[in-house]
């Protein structure tokens, strides 16, 4: 039977609006339509009462108070903010910051801009399944570092870094951890003080919420974490993010992390491994990352012998990405997967597949034969 509408297999790209966060926000959209800053009259008021609940729900989520919490415009712009931000605030203390080769652009490119102003940056390596050697990372801290910025989940291999253990090494240190947990946020417990987090970024769009509206979390106590604005101009969010709040996203990204606090990635697990199961049937196909410990969406593939840009045209019925979707235009191979060890040809055979709320068993069955029946052709 013919497919009715393309399989979305790209959820680590976005997620669609789930319909109850949706049905959250429309209001803020027409007769609450107004001004958070607006503070003599109902209209704002209303829209002021709705922005603090939402920073109630985000910090919730993530075990935070209210007060730790800022709105941003998603994790791109927190990640500017906590690495740009931190530098600056930490400059007499010293000027070296710790990574990862295989971070998020939005972090890696970040670096090589305050290497230009000055700023010391260690990128750590990983092993051939994505993950970091602490030892290494401890190794590189020295009298000048001021910071490690380490992500939770990796959006390329669903890789888990272990974060609480970074955390510990940081506070050890006197350091501060800036961890991006923008894929981690609704498909694994995510929570602040177990996990030695003392800057955490997300964003709406990664669990069912709208795009373009993210949060930032910025320890108060244990150690209070000093950060200098970005973006100067009317002093909203405390100061340390001006703009007239985008109040519908807000209320939008509140709901999304309500239900995100419901979490329960078992179905999720049992779909993904049931797809990884019929795909490596198919033969010459082997995964990319540690198996053990990613998370319950992700899966990379590696497929011998075919370039993943000309299986994606073979199969239109299925969405689905050889990486970033923040990189995706560039056409240089994945350089999370050049940091494991692939070759570029391996690179360029890799394919991310990610699931989430609204996959259905039936989509992973569809899924598996039409890439099964491709392969097969494309292989002769």
């Amino acid at each position: 039977m013919p497919l009715q509408q393309p399989i979305y297999l790209d959820y680590n790209a976005t997620t669609p609006v789930d319909a109850r966060v949706l049905e959250t926000m429309l209001p803020y959209f027409t007769h609450k339509f107004g001004n958070a800053a607006s503070n003599s009259h109902n209209f704002g008021w209303q829209a002021a009462d709705a922005v603090k609940h939402a920073r109630q729900q985000v910090a919730t989520l993530i075990n935070a108070t209210e007060q730790e919490v800022y709105f941003t415009s998603g994790s791109t712009e927190g990640l500017n903010l906590a690495l740009k931000g931190l530098a600056e605030a930490y400059s007499k203390k010293g000027n070296h910051l710790i990574t990862c080769k295989t971070e998020h652009k939005a972090v890696l490119d970040v670096c090589h801009r305050l290497e230009k102003q000055g700023t010391e940056i260690t990128y750590l390596s990983v092993d051939p399944f994505g993950g970091i050697n602490l030892n290494e990372l401890k190794a590189a801290i020295k009298a000048t570092t001021i910071g490690i910025c380490l992500m939770y989940a990796n959006n390329e291999t669903g890789v888990l870094h272990p974060v609480a253990e970074i955390g510990q090494i940081a506070t050890d240190h006197n350091l501060v951890f800036i961890c991006d947990s923008t894929q981690a946020i609704g498909k694994v417990p995510v929570d602040v003080i177990k996990d030695n987090i003392h800057m955490l970024v997300l964003s709406a769009h990664k669990f069912y919420g709208p795009k373009g509206v993210g949060a930032i979390y910025v320890r108060r106590k244990n150690p209070r974490v000093a950060l200098i604005p970005q973006i100067d101009g009317g002093g909203h969010e405390n100061g340390l993010r001006s703009g007239t709040l985008n109040v519908p996203g807000i209320v939008g990204l509140g709901a999304a992390a309500e239900l995100a606090t419901r979490l329960d990635g078992t179905g999720t697990y049992d779909l993904l491994n049931k797809l990884e199961k019929e795909l490596l049937a198919i033969g010459g196909i082997s995964i990319n990352g540690d198996i053990h410990n990613r998370l319950p969406n992700t899966l990379n593939i590696q497929i011998e012998g075919i370039k993943s840009e000309k299986l994606i045209t073979r199969v239109p019925q299925l969405a689905m990405a050889t990486g970033s979707a923040c990189t995706s235009a560039l056409p240089q191979p994945s350089h999370v997967l050049m940091a494991m060890g692939l070759t570029e040809e391996q690179a360029y055979s890799s394919l991310r597949l990610s699931i989430g709320r609204f996959t259905t068993e039936e989509e992973i069955e569809q899924t598996a034969l039409l890439l099964s029946e491709a392969i097969i052709k494309l292989r002769g």
